[in-house]
């Protein structure tokens, strides 16, 4: 893979030194928020981030693109967790949501990105299932915390690996500060959202989500009424919830984009770099 271009970053970003492979790859350091709750997904051109298939999803509308899996193997290195809805979950079966599973040649610096930073191993697995209907012979409970509901907990009550445990948030769990309220408490400070889009839009309307990394994949799917397909933002109104524009990154037809919320308007240009 040739390095990512970086084409535009604000200079005020909080900045995380990455191993020198890393660093090139992607086109500079990152500044992921530390601690914070940050998000990311790739979407097409056309805004779908979702397909209705048994795979998961973002393979196919990436394009299987290598640029992308090494993006989300990279801001998986910098969580302490990964938090994913059920349906997430089930699409991914077989995965296991870490550093080197998205981007397996950066394994080894990404195992040494995490030592520097003082994190875990690998960044916990966070499933939020309020019915507790999930697969208990997947591999990725290993090393898993499932948030649910007294309901969702009777029904996994011995029948979950020993890597895996469930934890009932002290408040509904339609009410997304309490899954942070309980992941802090557990010193899971940084956390990667995955999806799906009911997921993040949940945690947007709660104004939880301090970031945003978009990849937008040079594809179009297209919608029909009814039919299953997905955008970023699922099933909620978000009134224009307005964005700043971080920092773009490039990689052929490839756009790495990334967005706070309530950030004041600020930047440095960057020499455009092309990949």
């Amino acid at each position: 893979m040739n390095p990512i271009g970086c084409l535009f970053e604000r200079n005020d970003l909080q900045g995380i030194e990455l191993p020198p492979t890393l660093a090139t790859l992607y086109g500079g350091n990152l500044g992921a928020p530390r601690p914070g709750l940050y998000a990311n997904f790739v979407a097409s051109t056309d805004g779908v981030v979702a397909l209705p298939i048994a795979a998961e999803s973002g393979a196919v509308i990436s394009g299987e693109s290598e640029p992308d899996r090494f993006v989300m193997g990279l801001l998986r290195a910098v969580a302490d967790a990964v938090l994913i809805g059920a349906g997430t979950f089930r699409a991914g079966a077989g995965d296991r949501w870490l550093p080197e599973a998205a981007f397996p040649a950066a394994a080894d610096d990404f195992a040494t990105l995490r030592k520097q930073l003082g994190l875990r191993p690998r960044p916990l697995l966070v499933v939020v299932s309020g019915s507790g209907n999930i697969d208990v012979t997947q591999p990725a409970l290993d090393d898993c915390l499932i948030l649910t509901t007294p309901e969702g907990e009777a029904r996994l009550r011995g029948q979950l690996p020993d890597g895996a445990r469930t934890a009932v948030p002290s408040t509904p769990l339609r009410r997304c500060q309490g899954w942070l309220d309980l992941l802090r408490q557990q010193g899971l400070e940084t956390i990667l959202c995955e999806g799906g889009p009911t997921v993040l839009g949940e945690l947007l309307k709660a104004k939880l989500v301090d970031e945003l990394f978009l990849t937008t994949s040079p594809r179009l799917f297209g919608r029909r009424s009814g039919d299953g397909r997905k955008s970023l933002i699922e099933g909620f109104d978000l009134a224009g919830r307005k964005m700043d524009l971080l920092g773009i990154r490039r990689y052929e037809s490839y756009l790495f984009l990334r967005y706070g919320f309530g950030r004041p308007s600020a930047g440095s240009l960057v020499q455009p770099s092309f990949a």
